[in-house]
């Protein structure tokens, strides 16, 4: 379940839920995501906001000495197909990338989802971010959702849409924690292994309870 932000006394409690999504690479969160942005929530997407911090000129700096001046551009930006040449098979230097990145990132996020708690146009936030219990970062949310979706099925999405091979996707997996304490963390679980109008519909349903629980005196 969602941690209590007691625990996290820097970071404002929300006055609306922000739902953090949960699910095995390819399971659809994006897709989830999607459909509670189509009513009315706003989504915070940490890949793009992983781009924004590379971005940074500090997180430039940093990672041209880390790693010397190929991992940036002619013009001066991070080149991410040459660091993640240099992160893939090294867990130091995935260490090294996620130990200046992810907390910047959360600053970033934590700070979005404070201004968005006072949107009264905005019902919840929603975080998609593929490693939201490895980085702690499932504090910032009220409630969890996971995306619930078979290997055969996961495997044929990506092959589809990202041209990945069974052998990455479980490389990608193991990176992240299994798919049995996604699903014990979660609140509430997604069916996704059958037709988008399904899942459509469990998420209208989902959405609903979590709005009324937090609507609740």
């Amino acid at each position: 379940m969602a941690t209590s932000h007691e625990d996290t006394p820097v970071e404002a409690q929300p006055r609306k839920p922000v739902i953090g999504l949960l699910g095995g690479v390819g399971s659809g969160k994006s897709t989830v995501a999607a459909e509670l942005a189509a009513l009315g929530c706003a989504v915070i997407d940490a890949d793009a906001v992983g781009h924004e911090v590379l971005s940074e000129p500090e997180v430039k700096a940093e990672l041209g000495r880390l790693w010397g001046e190929g991992v940036l551009t002619a013009s001066g930006e991070v080149d991410r197909e040459a660091v993640a040449k240099i992160v893939f098979d090294s867990p130091d230097a995935l260490a090294a990338l996620n130990a200046l990145m992810h907390p910047l990132m959360r600053e970033r996020m934590a700070r979005r989802i404070a201004e968005l708690s006072g949107d009264d146009a905005c019902p919840a936030v929603v975080l998609d971010a593929a490693l939201l219990l490895e980085t702690d970062w499932h504090e910032l949310c009220t409630t969890l959702v996971f995306v619930s979706a078979g290997g055969a099925a996961r495997a044929e999405r990506v092959a589809r849409q990202r041209h990945w091979d069974r052998a990455e996707l479980e490389r990608r997996e193991k990176s992240q924690k299994p798919l049995d304490i996604k699903r014990s963390a979660a609140d509430h679980i997604l069916d996704n292994s059958s037709s988008l109008s399904y899942l459509r519909e469990q998420v209208r349903s989902v959405f609903h309870r979590i709005a009324d629980a937090t609507n609740c005196p």
